[in-house]
């Protein structure tokens, strides 16, 4: 499926085009070699590596929208072309706006912050159990994902499937796709993203006010701050589908069903242009600053943006311990990936959006180019150092290995090929790095046995010998964090 990306430039000053035009003609692989130079990409050329049709990005510094432009098309059929205003489905940025609207609501002293989330509840309650004996879900740890709740995400309805209510949704009835929302860790011990935690979020701001969610977001988050190109209505009113992207999948082929309607509408269920998930991040810079506070007050955008359970805040995914403040999240929809990226106290910012399932690569590999052109202190490429090995013992590291997995489609195949290990295969590690290797890729030391290539990101491969001396199993790494590590086993 031939196509050629367009550019329209709908903001910009001074000079500052250029750094659109570096970025465009910058893009940075995940992972570089010390001492060779940087491999530029074109964008227009990763949109057809990755089949992603269209993108759409704006920048932002110090409460302006500095550049914003749209590539490649909305929809390939007609051609029509990806513009600034064109909407996409935000995916879970839904998330931290729709916190915004709960958190205003918070401070009009209709919800609470640490209140039991059935107190106030009227429509559906959640379930108690021996782990809501003493510790009760709250709307802070729902907001944290820390509230010990089910259900990571949703995959939505194509259209002329049945859509379920939200109790449906909840309980995990028919026609709902997805599972019931429980409890099935002590709330407030651990970590789990939860979309089904936000569900239940929409329930209690459409129960305390009377209201549909998508009034109520208009009236508390994008009204006053004037995202006119966004709506969490699900389904998209009919007089919006000529404004809207049409998603594809990871082969470039229009979804089946068009886009999916999200009835989860906290969790997924945003219409949006990067233009106005910016001016969300904006007001959310200032009102951290103090010089705004159309949606909160500067103590509760202070709350919001404050570590409560490791590196989220409320609605927002917050940076690591040590790095420089910063706010922002991920969406993944059916053919739609989209990220929002701040910088809290430098209010610099960017928002992309894209209209094809492989887009969280290319949306990698343009935070790297913008870092680089800003400079940025995250999104850099991981540099390796190639280190010299025995070719005597390359042939030691060669085999299949399978990972643990229940269906048995994680399994790698290491080959040797005049004097060069290749991986081929297909891992996960963690639920958000899976990679499928069609085409044999080299394996790079970085370490006498361990490896990386330059097409699977971040990670690594490391190879452990048993008792006897004899390459056992593989360990897979991914972004240098023991949390993101699997063993795979070498079969006979």
């Amino acid at each position: 499926m031939a196509r050629e990306a367009t550019s329209q430039v709908s903001a910009s000053k001074g000079g500052t085009d250029v750094h659109a035009t570096h970025i465009e003609n910058g893009l940075l692989p995940s992972v570089v070699i010390k001492g060779q130079p940087l491999a530029a990409m074109k964008l227009t050329d990763r949109m057809q590596h990755y089949h992603v049709p269209g993108v759409s990005i704006a920048f932002f510094d110090h409460g302006q929208i500095v550049w914003a432009r749209g590539y490649g098309q909305a929809d390939v059929l007609t051609g029509r072309p990806v513009a600034p205003e064109t909407l996409f489905q935000a995916g879970s940025i839904s998330k931290p706006i729709a916190a915004m609207g709960a958190l205003r609501l918070v401070e009009q002293g209709k919800l609470r912050l640490d209140a039991n989330i059935n107190e106030t509840l009227k429509s559906w309650k959640l379930p108690e159990n021996e782990l809501t004996r003493e510790q009760k879900v709250t709307l802070r740890r729902i907001l944290s994902h820390s509230a010990g709740l089910t259900v990571h995400g949703f995959s939505g309805y194509a259209r002329g499937e049945l859509v379920p209510n939200v109790p449906q949704i909840l309980n995990g009835e028919k026609p709902a796709a997805s599972e019931a929302v429980r409890v099935d860790t002590v709330p407030g011990t651990t970590l789990r993203y939860s979309g089904g935690g936000l569900v239940i979020m929409q329930l209690m701001m459409m129960d305390v006010t009377g209201k549909s969610f998508p009034q109520l977001m208009r009236d508390l988050v994008l009204g006053p701050i004037g995202m006119s190109h966004s709506t969490y209505e699900q389904p998209l009113p009919r007089n919006l589908w000529p404004e809207a992207a049409v998603p594809y999948d990871a082969k470039g082929e229009p979804v089946e069903g068009g886009f999916h309607t999200y009835p989860e509408m906290a969790a997924g269920g945003l219409w949006t242009t990067p233009t106005d998930l910016a001016r969300a991040a904006m007001e959310v810079q200032r009102e951290y600053a103090g010089t705004s506070h159309k949606v909160l007050s500067q103590s509760m955008a202070h709350e919001m943006l404050t570590h409560q359970k490791d590196n989220w805040g409320l609605g927002f995914e917050l940076e690591q311990p040590g790095g420089t403040p910063r706010f922002g999240h991920f969406g993944v929809n059916t053919g739609f990936i989209a990220t929002l990226q701040a910088y809290r106290d430098t209010d610099q910012g960017i928002a992309i959006m894209t209209n094809g399932q492989q887009g969280e690569q290319l949306i990698t590999e343009i935070l790297r180019a913008v870092s680089r052109e800003y400079g940025w202190p995250d999104f850099h490429p991981v540099e390796h150092t190639l280190v010299n090995i025995d070719p005597a013992t390359l042939s030691s590291f060669t085999g299949n290995y399978l990972l643990p997995d229940p269906d048995g489609q994680d399994k790698l195949a290491v080959t040797l090929q005049n004097g060069h290990l290749y991986l081929s295969g297909s891992y996960s590690v963690g639920s958000t790095y899976h990679f499928e290797i069609s085409a044999p890729a080299e394996l790079l030391p970085d370490a006498p046995q361990q490896f990386f290539t330059l097409s699977t990101g971040a990670t690594t491969f490391r190879f452990a010998k048993n008792d006897q001396g004899t390459v056992e199993t593989c360990i897979i790494q991914a972004c240098n964090s023991c949390e993101n590590q699997r063993q795979a086993r070498k079969t006979p």
